[in-house]
């Protein structure tokens, strides 16, 4: 958050635009979020879930390396923006512990930092509930609190990095899950609408590209080509919310999500 509101009062005098947090969370799920959440004549509760998951776990962490380490460790021990009961606070990261299933497979989720973008800006005042949840298989959660909380390596950052790297080796083979959840009402009724999507690790033109790799590199780069196609703003701070759903889907960089 603090980088992107220097990024912010660096564009306020810019003659070009400036886009952080382009990519998968924060990014795509924030658009994909705030395109379901302005359906709705009021909002209740928005509900946004990304996961980056082997599709294989054999560890008792259910869990491999798919991506940056110093990411992941920031999203486990830094603050969380969130809206709770129609007032917009900090949370705290690996709390809001929830279990879920989607095609038939079980699934827990905590709060992680980062992942909004400006949702909780702008949505602010217009929603009761609004939060972002890292998705991850059941145990994850129970040993990272072990591990960050009772033996305190969220003080240790670069010790807690390094254990990682050396126990938890990588995988090609992963998956990435996205949830959105909204609800409200529409012409009166109180109505509910979701969108879910598992995007698996792909061969493009003979080579190998985890899930996360493209679901994050598609994003960004579609982003980028609408911007060359004059669709966003050419000067000034431009939020993920700025795009259009419908135009970052039929990009040709997003098709991963199609």
């Amino acid at each position: 958050m603090a980088t992107t509101n220097a990024i912010r009062d660096i564009a306020r005098q810019s003659q070009v635009s400036f886009m952080p947090q382009c990519g998968l969370a924060p990014g795509f799920i924030s658009i994909a979020a705030y395109d379901i959440a302005k359906q709705f004549d009021t909002l209740d509760t928005v509900q946004l879930r990304v996961g980056a998951l082997p599709q294989f776990p054999t560890n008792s962490l259910m869990y491999n390396l798919t991506w940056s380490t110093d990411g992941l460790i920031n999203e486990y021990c830094n603050p969380c923006d969130a809206i709770f009961e129609g007032e917009r606070k900090e949370v705290m990261p690996l709390e809001g512990y929830e279990r879920f299933a989607l095609d038939g497979v079980s699934y827990e989720a905590f709060n992680t930092s980062g992942g909004l973008s400006a949702l909780a800006e702008i949505l602010e005042g217009k929603v009761y509930n609004l939060d972002y949840k890292t998705v991850r298989y059941p145990g994850h959660c129970h040993i990272m609190k072990i591990l960050l909380n009772e033996l305190k390596l969220s003080k240790k950052r670069d010790v807690l990095k390094q254990i990682m790297e050396d126990s938890i080796p990588f995988t090609p083979q992963d998956v990435v899950l996205v949830f959105v959840s909204v609800s409200g009402t529409i012409n009166g009724r109180s109505v509910q609408r979701s969108y879910s999507k598992k995007i698996y690790n792909q061969q493009l033109e003979g080579r190998d590209f985890t899930a996360i790799q493209l679901t994050t590199a598609g994003s960004a780069c579609a982003v980028i080509d609408l911007h060359t196609k004059g669709k966003l703003p050419a000067s000034g701070f431009v939020r993920q919310e700025d795009v259009l759903f419908n135009d970052l889907i039929d990009n040709r960089f997003a098709e991963y999500y199609n």
